[in-house]
Protein backbone atom coordinates (compact mmCIF):
# COMPACT_ATOMS: atom_id res chain seq x y z
CA UNK A 1 0.00 0.00 0.00
CA UNK A 2 2.84 2.40 0.85
CA UNK A 3 4.20 2.23 -2.69
CA UNK A 4 0.80 3.23 -4.10
CA UNK A 5 0.38 6.23 -1.80
CA UNK A 6 2.55 8.72 -3.75
CA UNK A 7 0.76 7.78 -6.98
CA UNK A 8 -2.61 8.39 -5.32
CA UNK A 9 -1.43 11.79 -4.06
CA UNK A 10 -0.21 12.67 -7.57
CA UNK A 11 -3.57 11.72 -9.05
CA UNK A 12 -5.44 13.84 -6.52
CA UNK A 13 -3.14 16.78 -7.15
CA UNK A 14 -3.71 16.43 -10.89
CA UNK A 15 -7.49 16.44 -10.50
CA UNK A 16 -7.36 19.40 -8.11
CA UNK A 17 -5.02 21.24 -10.45
CA UNK A 18 -7.25 20.72 -13.47
CA UNK A 19 -10.32 21.79 -11.52
CA UNK A 20 -8.56 24.90 -10.23
CA UNK A 21 -7.36 25.82 -13.71
CA UNK A 22 -10.72 25.44 -15.37
CA UNK A 23 -13.37 25.62 -12.66
CA UNK A 24 -15.77 22.70 -12.86
CA UNK A 25 -15.48 22.35 -16.63
CA UNK A 26 -12.14 21.19 -18.11
CA UNK A 27 -13.38 21.24 -21.73
CA UNK A 28 -16.26 22.32 -23.98
CA UNK A 29 -17.40 19.65 -26.45
CA UNK A 30 -19.73 20.69 -29.25
CA UNK A 31 -22.30 18.88 -31.39
CA UNK A 32 -24.60 20.58 -33.87
CA UNK A 33 -25.00 22.65 -37.01
CA UNK A 34 -23.71 25.97 -38.43
CA UNK A 35 -24.71 27.80 -35.25
CA UNK A 36 -21.72 26.08 -33.63
CA UNK A 37 -19.56 24.68 -36.50
CA UNK A 38 -15.97 25.90 -36.12
CA UNK A 39 -14.89 24.69 -39.55
CA UNK A 40 -15.52 20.97 -39.95
CA UNK A 41 -17.28 21.55 -43.27
CA UNK A 42 -14.00 22.84 -44.69
CA UNK A 43 -12.81 19.25 -44.86
CA UNK A 44 -15.82 17.62 -46.54
CA UNK A 45 -17.33 17.76 -50.02
CA UNK A 46 -20.20 20.23 -49.68
CA UNK A 47 -21.13 23.62 -51.08
CA UNK A 48 -21.92 24.81 -47.57
CA UNK A 49 -18.60 26.39 -46.55
CA UNK A 50 -17.43 29.70 -45.16
CA UNK A 51 -13.64 29.40 -45.14
CA UNK A 52 -13.12 32.57 -47.17
CA UNK A 53 -13.45 36.30 -46.69
CA UNK A 54 -15.44 38.24 -45.67
CA UNK A 55 -16.23 35.45 -43.20
CA UNK A 56 -13.84 35.71 -40.29
CA UNK A 57 -12.79 39.27 -41.04
CA UNK A 58 -13.27 40.14 -37.33
CA UNK A 59 -11.85 36.84 -36.05
CA UNK A 60 -8.36 36.69 -34.54
CA UNK A 61 -5.99 37.80 -37.29
CA UNK A 62 -8.89 38.52 -39.64
CA UNK A 63 -8.82 34.86 -40.61
CA UNK A 64 -11.72 32.91 -42.15
CA UNK A 65 -11.99 29.58 -40.30
CA UNK A 66 -15.21 28.04 -41.56
CA UNK A 67 -17.29 29.67 -38.84
CA UNK A 68 -20.46 31.19 -40.29
CA UNK A 69 -19.76 34.58 -38.76
CA UNK A 70 -17.64 37.66 -39.13
CA UNK A 71 -15.83 36.46 -35.99
CA UNK A 72 -16.40 34.09 -33.12
CA UNK A 73 -19.47 31.93 -32.50
CA UNK A 74 -21.23 30.96 -29.24
CA UNK A 75 -19.05 27.98 -28.19
CA UNK A 76 -15.96 30.19 -28.42
CA UNK A 77 -17.45 32.67 -25.96
CA UNK A 78 -18.76 29.90 -23.70
CA UNK A 79 -15.29 28.33 -23.56
CA UNK A 80 -13.75 31.67 -22.69
CA UNK A 81 -16.38 32.32 -20.02
CA UNK A 82 -15.48 29.03 -18.34
CA UNK A 83 -11.85 30.06 -18.11
CA UNK A 84 -10.76 27.98 -21.08
CA UNK A 85 -9.41 29.08 -24.46
CA UNK A 86 -11.23 31.78 -26.44
CA UNK A 87 -11.98 29.32 -29.25
CA UNK A 88 -13.20 25.73 -29.60
CA UNK A 89 -11.38 24.12 -32.56
CA UNK A 90 -12.99 21.94 -35.22
CA UNK A 91 -12.09 18.24 -34.92
CA UNK A 92 -11.40 17.88 -38.65
CA UNK A 93 -9.18 20.97 -38.84
CA UNK A 94 -5.66 19.66 -39.63
CA UNK A 95 -3.92 22.56 -37.89
CA UNK A 96 -5.03 21.25 -34.48
CA UNK A 97 -4.11 18.07 -32.61
CA UNK A 98 -4.97 16.24 -29.39
CA UNK A 99 -3.12 18.75 -27.23
CA UNK A 100 -5.62 21.33 -28.53
CA UNK A 101 -8.66 19.07 -28.41
CA UNK A 102 -8.06 18.06 -24.78
CA UNK A 103 -9.39 21.48 -23.75
CA UNK A 104 -12.36 21.51 -26.10
CA UNK A 105 -13.43 20.21 -29.48
CA UNK A 106 -16.17 20.83 -32.03
CA UNK A 107 -17.82 18.04 -34.08
CA UNK A 108 -20.59 20.24 -35.53
CA UNK A 109 -21.37 20.47 -39.23
CA UNK A 110 -23.15 23.37 -40.91
CA UNK A 111 -26.39 22.26 -42.56
CA UNK A 112 -26.99 19.20 -40.42
CA UNK A 113 -29.95 18.37 -38.20
CA UNK A 114 -31.44 15.74 -35.94
CA UNK A 115 -32.97 14.01 -38.99
CA UNK A 116 -30.50 12.20 -41.25
CA UNK A 117 -32.49 13.48 -44.24
CA UNK A 118 -31.52 17.03 -43.27
CA UNK A 119 -27.80 16.33 -43.61
CA UNK A 120 -28.43 14.76 -47.02
CA UNK A 121 -29.80 18.02 -48.45
CA UNK A 122 -26.37 19.66 -48.69
CA UNK A 123 -24.21 16.56 -48.20
CA UNK A 124 -22.93 17.42 -44.73
CA UNK A 125 -22.04 15.41 -41.63
CA UNK A 126 -25.09 13.71 -40.05
CA UNK A 127 -25.49 13.68 -36.28
CA UNK A 128 -24.68 9.96 -36.04
CA UNK A 129 -21.36 10.64 -37.77
CA UNK A 130 -20.60 13.43 -35.28
CA UNK A 131 -20.98 10.76 -32.57
CA UNK A 132 -18.58 8.48 -34.44
CA UNK A 133 -16.01 11.30 -34.50
CA UNK A 134 -16.59 11.73 -30.76
CA UNK A 135 -15.86 8.05 -30.16
CA UNK A 136 -12.68 8.39 -32.20
CA UNK A 137 -11.79 11.47 -30.15
CA UNK A 138 -12.25 9.55 -26.92
CA UNK A 139 -9.89 6.80 -28.06
CA UNK A 140 -7.25 9.32 -29.11
CA UNK A 141 -7.68 11.31 -25.90
CA UNK A 142 -7.09 8.19 -23.80
CA UNK A 143 -4.02 7.32 -25.84
CA UNK A 144 -2.74 10.87 -25.40
CA UNK A 145 -3.49 11.45 -21.69
CA UNK A 146 -4.13 7.98 -20.29
CA UNK A 147 -7.50 6.62 -19.18
CA UNK A 148 -7.72 8.47 -15.85
CA UNK A 149 -7.09 11.99 -17.18
CA UNK A 150 -9.14 11.36 -20.31
CA UNK A 151 -12.12 10.02 -18.38
CA UNK A 152 -11.99 13.04 -16.08
CA UNK A 153 -12.27 15.36 -19.11
CA UNK A 154 -15.02 13.25 -20.71
CA UNK A 155 -17.12 13.15 -17.52
CA UNK A 156 -16.64 16.76 -16.45
CA UNK A 157 -16.74 18.52 -19.85
CA UNK A 158 -19.66 20.70 -20.83
CA UNK A 159 -21.44 19.33 -23.89
CA UNK A 160 -23.05 21.97 -26.11
CA UNK A 161 -25.80 20.59 -28.37
CA UNK A 162 -27.19 23.08 -30.90
CA UNK A 163 -29.22 22.05 -33.94
CA UNK A 164 -32.78 21.78 -35.25
CA UNK A 165 -33.32 24.89 -37.37
CA UNK A 166 -32.23 23.11 -40.55
CA UNK A 167 -34.63 20.26 -39.85
CA UNK A 168 -37.47 22.70 -40.42
CA UNK A 169 -36.13 25.22 -42.95
CA UNK A 170 -34.01 22.93 -45.13
CA UNK A 171 -35.98 19.75 -44.64
CA UNK A 172 -39.63 19.92 -43.53
CA UNK A 173 -40.60 23.13 -45.30
CA UNK A 174 -38.44 22.42 -48.35
CA UNK A 175 -38.96 18.70 -49.01
CA UNK A 176 -42.47 17.53 -50.03
CA UNK A 177 -41.46 13.98 -49.10
CA UNK A 178 -41.08 14.96 -45.45
CA UNK A 179 -44.32 16.93 -45.31
CA UNK A 180 -46.21 14.01 -46.86
CA UNK A 181 -44.90 11.74 -44.10
CA UNK A 182 -45.49 13.97 -41.05
CA UNK A 183 -47.67 16.78 -39.83
CA UNK A 184 -45.46 19.51 -38.35
CA UNK A 185 -46.36 18.34 -34.83
CA UNK A 186 -45.52 14.73 -35.68
CA UNK A 187 -42.21 15.87 -37.16
CA UNK A 188 -41.39 17.73 -33.96
CA UNK A 189 -42.08 14.59 -31.95
CA UNK A 190 -39.89 12.58 -34.30
CA UNK A 191 -37.02 15.05 -33.80
CA UNK A 192 -37.49 14.96 -30.03
CA UNK A 193 -37.17 11.17 -30.19
CA UNK A 194 -33.90 11.51 -32.11
CA UNK A 195 -32.65 14.07 -29.58
CA UNK A 196 -33.47 11.74 -26.70
CA UNK A 197 -31.64 8.85 -28.35
CA UNK A 198 -28.63 11.09 -28.98
CA UNK A 199 -28.49 12.29 -25.37
CA UNK A 200 -28.70 8.70 -24.11
CA UNK A 201 -25.91 7.66 -26.46
CA UNK A 202 -23.40 10.30 -25.40
CA UNK A 203 -24.45 9.68 -21.78
CA UNK A 204 -23.51 6.03 -22.26
CA UNK A 205 -20.13 7.25 -23.53
CA UNK A 206 -19.50 9.31 -20.38
CA UNK A 207 -21.12 12.70 -20.99
CA UNK A 208 -22.83 14.10 -17.89
CA UNK A 209 -23.06 17.90 -18.20
CA UNK A 210 -25.10 18.98 -21.20
CA UNK A 211 -26.68 22.12 -22.60
CA UNK A 212 -29.49 21.51 -25.10
CA UNK A 213 -30.00 24.68 -27.13
CA UNK A 214 -33.42 25.80 -28.30
CA UNK A 215 -34.37 27.20 -31.69
CA UNK A 216 -34.07 30.92 -32.45
CA UNK A 217 -37.01 32.88 -33.91
CA UNK A 218 -36.31 31.29 -37.28
CA UNK A 219 -39.10 33.18 -39.01
CA UNK A 220 -37.11 36.39 -38.48
CA UNK A 221 -33.97 35.24 -40.27
CA UNK A 222 -33.29 37.64 -43.18
CA UNK A 223 -33.72 34.77 -45.67
CA UNK A 224 -37.23 34.05 -44.38
CA UNK A 225 -38.14 37.74 -44.34
CA UNK A 226 -36.99 37.97 -47.95
CA UNK A 227 -39.13 34.95 -48.82
CA UNK A 228 -42.08 36.61 -47.11
CA UNK A 229 -41.48 39.76 -49.15
CA UNK A 230 -41.18 37.87 -52.44
CA UNK A 231 -44.48 36.16 -51.65
CA UNK A 232 -46.14 39.55 -51.25
CA UNK A 233 -46.39 39.56 -47.45
CA UNK A 234 -44.03 42.44 -46.71
CA UNK A 235 -40.66 42.05 -45.05
CA UNK A 236 -41.99 41.10 -41.63
CA UNK A 237 -41.08 37.89 -39.80
CA UNK A 238 -42.83 34.67 -40.76
CA UNK A 239 -44.92 34.20 -37.65
CA UNK A 240 -45.82 30.61 -38.50
CA UNK A 241 -42.17 29.57 -38.38
CA UNK A 242 -41.69 31.37 -35.08
CA UNK A 243 -44.71 29.56 -33.63
CA UNK A 244 -43.16 26.24 -34.63
CA UNK A 245 -39.89 27.26 -32.95
CA UNK A 246 -41.76 28.10 -29.74
CA UNK A 247 -43.65 24.78 -29.75
CA UNK A 248 -40.48 22.82 -30.45
CA UNK A 249 -38.63 24.65 -27.69
CA UNK A 250 -41.38 23.70 -25.23
CA UNK A 251 -40.89 20.06 -26.20
CA UNK A 252 -37.12 20.37 -25.82
CA UNK A 253 -37.66 21.81 -22.35
CA UNK A 254 -39.87 18.84 -21.45
CA UNK A 255 -37.21 16.47 -22.76
CA UNK A 256 -34.59 18.12 -20.55
CA UNK A 257 -36.79 17.61 -17.49
CA UNK A 258 -37.38 13.98 -18.45
CA UNK A 259 -33.66 13.28 -18.90
CA UNK A 260 -32.80 14.82 -15.53
CA UNK A 261 -35.52 12.80 -13.81
CA UNK A 262 -34.68 9.47 -15.42
CA UNK A 263 -30.90 9.34 -15.85
CA UNK A 264 -28.57 8.91 -12.89
CA UNK A 265 -25.84 11.52 -12.50
CA UNK A 266 -26.81 13.57 -15.54
CA UNK A 267 -27.32 17.35 -15.54
CA UNK A 268 -28.95 18.78 -18.63
CA UNK A 269 -29.98 22.41 -18.95
CA UNK A 270 -32.20 23.96 -21.59
CA UNK A 271 -30.43 26.97 -23.10
CA UNK A 272 -33.15 28.94 -24.83
CA UNK A 273 -31.98 31.83 -27.05
CA UNK A 274 -35.45 32.60 -28.43
CA UNK A 275 -36.58 35.42 -26.15
CA UNK A 276 -33.34 37.39 -26.06
CA UNK A 277 -32.85 36.93 -29.82
CA UNK A 278 -36.37 38.19 -30.48
CA UNK A 279 -35.79 41.15 -28.19
CA UNK A 280 -32.64 42.04 -30.14
CA UNK A 281 -34.54 41.82 -33.42
CA UNK A 282 -37.48 43.90 -32.18
CA UNK A 283 -35.43 46.50 -30.30
CA UNK A 284 -32.01 46.53 -32.01
CA UNK A 285 -31.07 50.01 -30.84
CA UNK A 286 -31.38 48.91 -27.21
CA UNK A 287 -28.44 46.59 -27.84
CA UNK A 288 -26.43 49.01 -29.95
CA UNK A 289 -27.53 47.75 -33.37
CA UNK A 290 -28.85 49.77 -36.29
CA UNK A 291 -30.12 47.04 -38.65
CA UNK A 292 -32.08 43.87 -37.84
CA UNK A 293 -34.11 43.11 -40.97
CA UNK A 294 -31.25 42.46 -43.39
CA UNK A 295 -27.74 41.12 -42.92
CA UNK A 296 -24.32 42.70 -43.29
CA UNK A 297 -23.07 40.45 -46.08
CA UNK A 298 -23.85 41.51 -49.67
CA UNK A 299 -27.49 42.70 -49.99
CA UNK A 300 -28.24 40.99 -46.69
CA UNK A 301 -31.44 39.51 -48.07
CA UNK A 302 -30.58 35.97 -49.18
CA UNK A 303 -26.80 35.52 -49.35
CA UNK A 304 -24.78 33.08 -47.28
CA UNK A 305 -21.85 30.78 -48.00
CA UNK A 306 -20.36 31.29 -51.45
CA UNK A 307 -22.85 34.06 -52.22
CA UNK A 308 -21.10 36.13 -49.55
CA UNK A 309 -18.22 37.13 -51.76
CA UNK A 310 -15.41 39.34 -50.50
CA UNK A 311 -15.70 41.45 -53.63
CA UNK A 312 -19.38 42.22 -53.22
CA UNK A 313 -19.68 46.01 -53.01
CA UNK A 314 -22.82 45.89 -50.85
CA UNK A 315 -21.27 44.19 -47.82
CA UNK A 316 -21.38 46.50 -44.80
CA UNK A 317 -18.20 48.01 -43.38
CA UNK A 318 -19.13 47.60 -39.70
CA UNK A 319 -20.78 44.32 -38.71
CA UNK A 320 -21.31 45.60 -35.16
CA UNK A 321 -24.23 47.66 -36.46
CA UNK A 322 -26.01 44.53 -37.72
CA UNK A 323 -27.83 41.77 -35.85
CA UNK A 324 -27.18 39.31 -38.69
CA UNK A 325 -23.95 38.61 -40.52
CA UNK A 326 -25.43 36.66 -43.45
CA UNK A 327 -29.03 35.75 -44.25
CA UNK A 328 -28.99 32.88 -41.76
CA UNK A 329 -26.42 33.63 -39.05
CA UNK A 330 -25.89 36.28 -36.37
CA UNK A 331 -22.89 38.56 -36.15
CA UNK A 332 -20.18 38.00 -33.58
CA UNK A 333 -21.66 40.83 -31.49
CA UNK A 334 -25.10 39.18 -31.45
CA UNK A 335 -23.58 35.84 -30.44
CA UNK A 336 -21.76 37.53 -27.57
CA UNK A 337 -25.01 39.05 -26.27
CA UNK A 338 -26.88 35.74 -26.55
CA UNK A 339 -24.11 33.86 -24.70
CA UNK A 340 -24.14 36.49 -21.94
CA UNK A 341 -27.86 35.77 -21.55
CA UNK A 342 -27.41 31.98 -21.56
CA UNK A 343 -24.56 32.18 -19.04
CA UNK A 344 -26.91 33.97 -16.64
CA UNK A 345 -30.00 31.83 -17.24
CA UNK A 346 -28.77 28.26 -17.79
CA UNK A 347 -25.04 27.72 -18.15
CA UNK A 348 -24.23 29.32 -14.77
CA UNK A 349 -25.21 25.99 -13.22
CA UNK A 350 -21.91 24.54 -14.41
CA UNK A 351 -19.67 27.34 -13.12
Amino acid sequence: MASLFPATICLLLFIIGVAAAAGKVPAVIVFGDSSVDAGNNNQISTVLKSNFRPYGRDFFGGRPTGRFSNGRIPPDFISEDFGLRPIVPAYLDPQYNMSDFAGGVCFASAGTGFDNATSNVLNVIPLWKEVEYYKDYQNKLKAYLGDTKANYIINEALYIISLGTNDFLENYYSLPSTRSKYTVDQFQDFLIGVAETFIKEIYSLGARKMSLTGLPPMGCLPLERTTNYVNGNGDKCMDGYNDVALHFNAKLSDLVKKMNDEMLGIRVVFSNPYDVFMQIIREPSTFGFEVASVACCATGMFEMGYLCDDLNPFTCSDANKYVFWDSFHPTQKTSRIIVDYLMKHSLHEFL
